[in-house]
């Protein structure tokens, strides 16, 4: 599958990613205590404050902004589609 910058990140809204967010040292202040994020909507799986949301929820823009100097957009989505769907199959 080809991706470039202009194609946004290929999200399903599964909300895995927003129950690890104590996994990583730049997500680890939005955990409510148990890792989950405290915007994330259990019932929805979508964020609450999403037009607000902090740079490092926004994919495309975190990539611009902190990465696109170090990686393609091909390798950075990739990369976060694998984990994306590890976090998927853990969660069964």
């Amino acid at each position: 599958m080809s991706f470039n910058i202009n194609n946004s990140f290929p999200c399903n809204a599964c909300g895995q990613c927003c129950r690890y967010v104590d996994k990583s040292t730049q997500t680890a202040y939005l955990s409510r205590g148990d890792g989950v994020c405290r915007h994330l909507d259990e019932q929805s799986n979508l964020c609450m404050i999403y037009e607000h949301r902090p740079l490092v929820c926004q994919v495309e823009k975190y990539y611009q902004v902190y990465l696109k100097e170090h990686l393609s957009w091909q390798d950075f989505v990739e990369r976060n589609v694998q984990i994306c769907q590890k976090l998927q199959q853990a969660s069964y």
